[in-house]
């Protein structure tokens, strides 16, 4: 599994360098970030110790649904739902629909963080 790079960059570049991009001024270079975030703050909250300890565990145990994983973290389905909506959100983990269920998939499990 491979790390994703993650910027931290204000706002107003970040929106900047969007409108670049789209207007072909700007072709984002290989390893840049994708994944955005306006401050370390903002950061620290969606990779929490308790999300990277999720993401371990979705990383190693493979669940089948959230069902699955709520049982193997003693978390309520309805509060991991919205914490894997939003690590899904940022790109961090796939929410696979399959049959009956959605079965989540860490992407990563390490982050190289870059203040720009």
């Amino acid at each position: 599994m491979t790390a994703i790079v993650i910027g931290i960059m204000p706002q107003e570049k970040i929106r900047a360098r969007m409108s670049a991009i789209a207007r072909g001024e700007y072709r984002p270079k290989p390893g840049e970030p994708k994944v955005w975030f306006t401050s370390m703050a903002s950061l620290a909250e969606v990779l929490s110790d308790e999300n990277r300890a999720l993401l371990k565990l979705i990383a190693e145990m493979k669940p089948e649904s959230i069902s699955a994983l709520a049982k193997a973290t003693g978390r309520k389905s309805g509060s991991l739902s919205r914490t894997l909506k939003t690590l899904s959100n940022y790109g961090i983990v796939n929410m696979r629909r399959e049959k009956r269920h959605v079965r989540p998939v860490a992407k990563a499990t390490e982050f190289r963080i870059i203040a720009a």
